[in-house]
Protein backbone atom coordinates (compact mmCIF):
# COMPACT_ATOMS: atom_id res chain seq x y z
CA UNK A 1 0.00 0.00 0.00
CA UNK A 2 1.37 3.41 -1.01
CA UNK A 3 2.18 6.19 1.42
CA UNK A 4 -0.58 8.30 -0.16
CA UNK A 5 -3.18 5.64 0.60
CA UNK A 6 -1.88 5.31 4.15
CA UNK A 7 -2.09 9.08 4.58
CA UNK A 8 -5.71 9.09 3.38
CA UNK A 9 -6.59 6.35 5.87
CA UNK A 10 -4.92 8.24 8.72
CA UNK A 11 -6.67 11.48 7.79
CA UNK A 12 -10.06 9.72 7.68
CA UNK A 13 -9.45 8.15 11.09
CA UNK A 14 -8.32 11.49 12.53
CA UNK A 15 -11.41 13.25 11.15
CA UNK A 16 -13.75 10.76 12.81
CA UNK A 17 -11.97 11.01 16.16
CA UNK A 18 -11.70 14.80 15.99
CA UNK A 19 -15.32 15.54 15.10
CA UNK A 20 -16.76 12.92 17.44
CA UNK A 21 -14.66 14.44 20.24
CA UNK A 22 -15.82 17.91 19.22
CA UNK A 23 -19.48 16.83 19.38
CA UNK A 24 -19.08 15.22 22.81
CA UNK A 25 -17.04 18.06 24.31
CA UNK A 26 -19.26 20.81 22.89
CA UNK A 27 -22.28 19.05 24.39
CA UNK A 28 -20.69 19.33 27.84
CA UNK A 29 -19.72 22.97 27.22
CA UNK A 30 -23.21 24.12 26.20
CA UNK A 31 -25.05 21.94 28.72
CA UNK A 32 -25.15 24.61 31.50
CA UNK A 33 -26.68 27.07 29.03
CA UNK A 34 -28.95 24.86 26.90
CA UNK A 35 -29.99 22.15 29.35
CA UNK A 36 -32.08 19.47 27.62
CA UNK A 37 -31.31 21.00 24.23
CA UNK A 38 -27.54 20.69 24.61
CA UNK A 39 -27.42 17.49 22.53
CA UNK A 40 -29.19 18.97 19.49
CA UNK A 41 -27.26 22.26 19.80
CA UNK A 42 -23.88 20.50 19.94
CA UNK A 43 -24.78 18.23 17.01
CA UNK A 44 -25.97 21.10 14.83
CA UNK A 45 -22.82 23.06 15.73
CA UNK A 46 -20.69 20.04 14.81
CA UNK A 47 -22.49 19.71 11.47
CA UNK A 48 -21.83 23.40 10.72
CA UNK A 49 -18.10 23.13 11.45
CA UNK A 50 -17.88 19.82 9.60
CA UNK A 51 -19.55 21.39 6.56
CA UNK A 52 -17.04 24.26 6.59
CA UNK A 53 -14.16 21.80 6.98
CA UNK A 54 -15.36 19.67 4.07
CA UNK A 55 -15.76 22.70 1.83
CA UNK A 56 -12.19 23.74 2.58
CA UNK A 57 -11.10 20.26 1.50
CA UNK A 58 -13.23 20.37 -1.64
CA UNK A 59 -15.77 17.88 -0.30
CA UNK A 60 -19.54 18.03 0.10
CA UNK A 61 -22.33 16.10 1.81
CA UNK A 62 -23.34 14.62 -1.52
CA UNK A 63 -20.30 12.33 -1.30
CA UNK A 64 -21.62 11.12 2.05
CA UNK A 65 -25.17 10.36 1.02
CA UNK A 66 -27.04 13.66 0.91
CA UNK A 67 -27.02 13.73 -2.86
CA UNK A 68 -29.36 14.88 -5.60
CA UNK A 69 -31.64 12.10 -6.82
CA UNK A 70 -31.78 12.07 -10.63
CA UNK A 71 -35.03 11.20 -12.38
CA UNK A 72 -38.43 10.29 -11.00
CA UNK A 73 -37.88 6.66 -9.99
CA UNK A 74 -35.41 7.32 -7.13
CA UNK A 75 -37.77 9.94 -5.72
CA UNK A 76 -40.79 7.62 -5.96
CA UNK A 77 -38.82 4.92 -4.12
CA UNK A 78 -38.03 7.16 -1.15
CA UNK A 79 -41.26 6.55 0.74
CA UNK A 80 -41.28 2.74 0.29
CA UNK A 81 -37.61 2.64 1.27
CA UNK A 82 -38.30 4.71 4.39
CA UNK A 83 -41.29 2.52 5.30
CA UNK A 84 -39.11 -0.58 4.98
CA UNK A 85 -36.58 0.91 7.43
CA UNK A 86 -39.39 1.89 9.81
CA UNK A 87 -40.82 -1.64 9.67
CA UNK A 88 -37.39 -3.17 10.26
CA UNK A 89 -36.83 -0.99 13.34
CA UNK A 90 -40.30 -1.66 14.77
CA UNK A 91 -40.03 -5.42 14.21
CA UNK A 92 -36.51 -5.72 15.58
CA UNK A 93 -37.15 -3.64 18.70
CA UNK A 94 -40.40 -5.52 19.39
CA UNK A 95 -38.77 -8.94 19.02
CA UNK A 96 -35.79 -7.84 21.12
CA UNK A 97 -38.07 -6.54 23.88
CA UNK A 98 -40.13 -9.73 23.91
CA UNK A 99 -36.99 -11.87 23.87
CA UNK A 100 -35.46 -10.04 26.82
CA UNK A 101 -38.72 -10.21 28.77
CA UNK A 102 -38.78 -13.97 28.16
CA UNK A 103 -35.56 -14.19 30.18
CA UNK A 104 -36.96 -11.80 32.82
CA UNK A 105 -35.24 -8.64 31.61
CA UNK A 106 -37.84 -5.87 31.36
CA UNK A 107 -35.77 -2.69 30.99
CA UNK A 108 -36.63 -2.33 27.28
CA UNK A 109 -40.33 -1.92 28.01
CA UNK A 110 -39.76 0.71 30.68
CA UNK A 111 -39.81 4.42 29.84
CA UNK A 112 -36.39 5.87 30.71
CA UNK A 113 -36.68 8.34 33.57
CA UNK A 114 -34.43 10.83 31.83
CA UNK A 115 -36.55 10.71 28.68
CA UNK A 116 -39.75 11.74 30.46
CA UNK A 117 -37.97 14.51 32.38
CA UNK A 118 -35.89 15.85 29.53
CA UNK A 119 -38.46 17.80 27.54
CA UNK A 120 -41.14 18.35 30.16
CA UNK A 121 -44.83 17.47 29.96
CA UNK A 122 -45.62 17.22 26.25
CA UNK A 123 -49.16 15.87 26.61
CA UNK A 124 -51.61 18.47 25.35
CA UNK A 125 -48.86 21.12 25.03
CA UNK A 126 -49.17 22.10 21.35
CA UNK A 127 -46.40 24.71 21.44
CA UNK A 128 -43.85 22.32 22.96
CA UNK A 129 -44.98 19.54 20.63
CA UNK A 130 -44.42 21.66 17.51
CA UNK A 131 -41.03 22.87 18.78
CA UNK A 132 -39.89 19.30 19.42
CA UNK A 133 -41.16 18.05 16.07
CA UNK A 134 -39.25 20.78 14.24
CA UNK A 135 -36.14 20.18 16.34
CA UNK A 136 -36.33 16.42 15.85
CA UNK A 137 -36.46 16.72 12.07
CA UNK A 138 -33.53 19.13 11.99
CA UNK A 139 -31.31 17.58 14.66
CA UNK A 140 -32.26 13.90 14.50
CA UNK A 141 -33.76 13.39 11.04
CA UNK A 142 -31.06 15.31 9.22
CA UNK A 143 -28.29 15.94 11.76
CA UNK A 144 -27.92 12.43 13.20
CA UNK A 145 -28.19 10.74 9.82
CA UNK A 146 -25.69 13.10 8.22
CA UNK A 147 -23.22 12.67 11.07
CA UNK A 148 -23.54 9.09 12.35
CA UNK A 149 -24.34 7.39 9.06
CA UNK A 150 -23.13 9.70 6.30
CA UNK A 151 -19.93 10.99 7.87
CA UNK A 152 -18.91 8.42 10.48
CA UNK A 153 -19.61 5.27 8.46
CA UNK A 154 -18.10 6.69 5.26
CA UNK A 155 -14.93 7.87 6.97
CA UNK A 156 -14.56 4.70 9.02
CA UNK A 157 -14.75 2.70 5.80
CA UNK A 158 -12.05 4.94 4.34
CA UNK A 159 -9.93 4.53 7.47
CA UNK A 160 -10.38 0.74 7.43
CA UNK A 161 -9.89 0.39 3.69
CA UNK A 162 -8.25 -2.95 2.99
CA UNK A 163 -9.36 -4.45 6.29
CA UNK A 164 -11.57 -7.54 6.05
CA UNK A 165 -15.19 -6.78 6.97
CA UNK A 166 -14.46 -3.05 7.01
CA UNK A 167 -18.10 -2.22 6.30
CA UNK A 168 -19.30 -4.43 9.16
CA UNK A 169 -16.89 -2.81 11.60
CA UNK A 170 -17.86 0.66 10.37
CA UNK A 171 -21.58 0.03 10.93
CA UNK A 172 -20.93 -1.58 14.32
CA UNK A 173 -18.68 1.24 15.60
CA UNK A 174 -21.12 3.88 14.38
CA UNK A 175 -24.01 2.05 16.10
CA UNK A 176 -22.10 1.80 19.38
CA UNK A 177 -21.35 5.52 19.23
CA UNK A 178 -24.99 6.27 18.42
CA UNK A 179 -26.08 4.19 21.40
CA UNK A 180 -23.55 5.88 23.67
CA UNK A 181 -24.76 9.42 22.93
CA UNK A 182 -28.28 8.37 23.96
CA UNK A 183 -27.13 6.74 27.19
CA UNK A 184 -26.70 9.94 29.19
CA UNK A 185 -30.44 10.65 29.36
CA UNK A 186 -32.05 7.34 28.38
CA UNK A 187 -29.83 4.91 30.29
CA UNK A 188 -29.44 1.27 29.23
CA UNK A 189 -32.78 1.30 27.38
CA UNK A 190 -31.66 4.21 25.24
CA UNK A 191 -28.25 2.68 24.62
CA UNK A 192 -29.73 -0.60 23.39
CA UNK A 193 -32.57 1.01 21.44
CA UNK A 194 -30.33 3.55 19.72
CA UNK A 195 -27.61 0.96 19.16
CA UNK A 196 -30.04 -1.39 17.42
CA UNK A 197 -31.46 1.48 15.38
CA UNK A 198 -27.91 2.46 14.46
CA UNK A 199 -27.20 -1.07 13.20
CA UNK A 200 -30.37 -1.10 11.12
CA UNK A 201 -29.92 2.40 9.72
CA UNK A 202 -26.25 1.79 8.98
CA UNK A 203 -27.05 -1.42 7.14
CA UNK A 204 -29.74 0.28 5.05
CA UNK A 205 -27.36 3.17 4.35
CA UNK A 206 -25.04 0.76 2.56
CA UNK A 207 -27.90 -1.31 1.13
CA UNK A 208 -29.35 1.83 -0.46
CA UNK A 209 -25.90 2.64 -1.91
CA UNK A 210 -25.16 5.54 0.44
CA UNK A 211 -28.49 7.30 0.02
CA UNK A 212 -29.33 9.21 3.20
CA UNK A 213 -32.77 10.44 2.14
CA UNK A 214 -34.76 7.29 3.08
CA UNK A 215 -32.96 7.23 6.45
CA UNK A 216 -33.81 10.90 7.08
CA UNK A 217 -37.49 10.23 6.34
CA UNK A 218 -37.61 7.06 8.46
CA UNK A 219 -35.84 8.73 11.39
CA UNK A 220 -38.18 11.70 11.20
CA UNK A 221 -41.24 9.43 11.13
CA UNK A 222 -40.02 7.47 14.16
CA UNK A 223 -39.54 10.64 16.21
CA UNK A 224 -42.84 12.07 14.93
CA UNK A 225 -44.68 8.96 16.12
CA UNK A 226 -42.96 9.11 19.51
CA UNK A 227 -43.70 12.77 20.18
CA UNK A 228 -47.24 12.49 18.81
CA UNK A 229 -48.01 9.56 21.12
CA UNK A 230 -46.80 11.63 24.09
CA UNK A 231 -48.76 14.68 22.96
CA UNK A 232 -51.95 12.66 22.51
CA UNK A 233 -51.40 10.61 25.67
CA UNK A 234 -51.51 7.32 23.82
CA UNK A 235 -48.78 5.78 25.96
CA UNK A 236 -47.16 3.75 23.16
Amino acid sequence: MSSIENSKKLIAAFEVVAFVAFALISKEVVDPFCGPYSGPVSLITTIVFLTIYMRLRGQSWSSMGLRTLPGGKPKLLLLPQAILIFAAVLTTITLLTLGLEAIDLHFMSETPKGESERWGDIEGNLRLYLILIALSWISAGFGEEMFFRGFVITQLQNALNGVKFASVFSILLSALLFGYVHFYYQGLTGFVNAGVIGLIFGSFFLLYIRNLWPLVLAHGFINLLGFTSEFMGWGI
